[in-house]
C-alpha cells in the first residue's frame, strides 16, 4: 500500500530504535551493489518467514552498529545494472517473484532509503537460482543450514494463503479505509454498527483482521481479497481481481470485451 512521508519516518525511528539488527533487517550506509541487494532480498524474505513477521526491511544511511542515521547517496530510481533499471533487474532474477518496493524519505535533514520486502510464501525466496537466508546478522546460503531449510518448509507449508497478513502496521482508520466494511455486514444480513470499535472486532472475530497492539492493526489476505475497496492498495494481490470475459458465440476464441475489477471478490458481486 501506499506509504506516506509521515509513516515512513515513523518507521525509521522505530527500527532503528530495535537493539541490533534481526533475521528480517539489515542496516547499510551506501553499500548498494545490485548483486548483494537480490541475495539480501532472497535472505530476507525467507527469515521474514522463519520470524512470523508479512515483511523485511533493508535500510540505507543507518549504521549498523549504533543505528545513527548517516545518509545515503544510494538513490534506486536512477542505480542500474548494466543497461536495466535496478528493480527490473532484480525482479527478473527472484523466484518466485515476490513483491518489493523501494522508498525515500527525508528524516533529520538526512535521505534514507527503505526497501520493504514482503516475506517468503509457499516456497522459498530465491536470487539466481539460490535460495539465502540470515544466520544471526550474517547471511548464508539456505542449502548449507539443513535444519533451518527443513523449519522453512514447515512454516511455508502449515500457514494457508488466506491467513497471510496482506499488510501490516495501519490504523484502525486505516483499515476501515482499506476495507469495505458494509459489504461484510451486509452479507451477514446485519446492519451497520454504530461505532469503530464494534466494527473493529466483528472483522477480527472472523479472522479479517488482526490486533497488533498498540493501536495497530494487520489486515490478513482474505480480508483484503473479499472486501478491498481497492485491491491495487494491497500490491500482489491486485492480481486476484475479479475478470470478466465476454466471448463471441459458444467458443472462447474471439473476445468482444473485457473488463478487470478493481475491488475485492465481495463488494463486485454486491454492486
Amino acid at each position: 500500500m501506499t506509504r506516506d512521508e509521515q509513516y515512513l519516518q515513523s518507521l525509521v525511528r522505530e527500527l532503528i530504535g530495535l537493539p541490533s539488527e534481526t533475521g528480517w533487517l539489515e542496516f547499510k550506509h551506501n553499500d548498494a551493489e545490485p548483486q548483494r541487494i537480490g541475495e539480501y532480498i532472497s535472505a530476507l524474505a525467507n527469515s521474514a518467514a522463519l520470524d512470523g513477521k508479512a515483511c523485511a526491511y533493508m535500510l540505507w544511511g543507518i549504521d549498523d552498529v549504533s543505528h545513527a542515521l548517516l545518509g545515503t547517496t544510494f538513490n534506486p530510481k536512477t542505480k542500474r545494472k548494466g543497461n536495466e533499471e535496478l528493480e527490473s533487474w532484480l525482479l527478473r532474477q527472484l523466484s518466485p517473484k515476490i513483491g518489493f518496493r523501494f522508498y525515500q524519505v527525508h528524516l533529520d535533514e538526512v535521505d534514507i532509503v527503505i526497501l520493504e520486502i514482503d516475506r517468503a510464501f509457499r516456497h522459498p525466496v530465491q536470487f539466481e537460482g539460490s535460495s539465502f537466508v540470515r544466520i544471526g546478522s550474517y547471511m548464508k546460503r539456505l542449502k548449507d543450514f539443513a535444519e533451518k531449510e527443513r523449519e522453512l518448509w514447515r512454516i511455508l507449508d502449515a500457514t494457508p494463503f488466506e491467513m497471510l497478513p496482506a499488510v501490516e502496521k495501519v490504523s484502525a482508520d486505516e483499515v476501515l479505509k482499506l476495507l469495505d466494511y458494509s459489504a461484510y455486514f451486509d452479507l451477514l444480513d446485519k446492519p451497520l454498527p454504530n461505532g469503530r470499535d464494534v466494527i473493529l472486532n466483528a472483522l477480527a472475530a472472523d479472522r479479517l483482521i488482526e490486533s497488533m497492539g498498540g493501536g495497530y492493526w494487520r489486515i490478513f489476505n482474505l480480508g483484503a481479497v473479499l472486501f478491498a475497496k481497492k485491491l491495487s492498495e494491497f500490491g500482489r494481490l491486485q492480481r486476484k481481481a475479479v475478470r470478466v470475459i465476454v466471448y463471441q458465440g459458444m467458443g472462447r476464441i474471439t473476445t468482444l470485451r473485457e473488463q478487470e475489477g478493481t475491488k475485492g471478490t465481495l463488494p463486485v458481486l454486491k454492486a
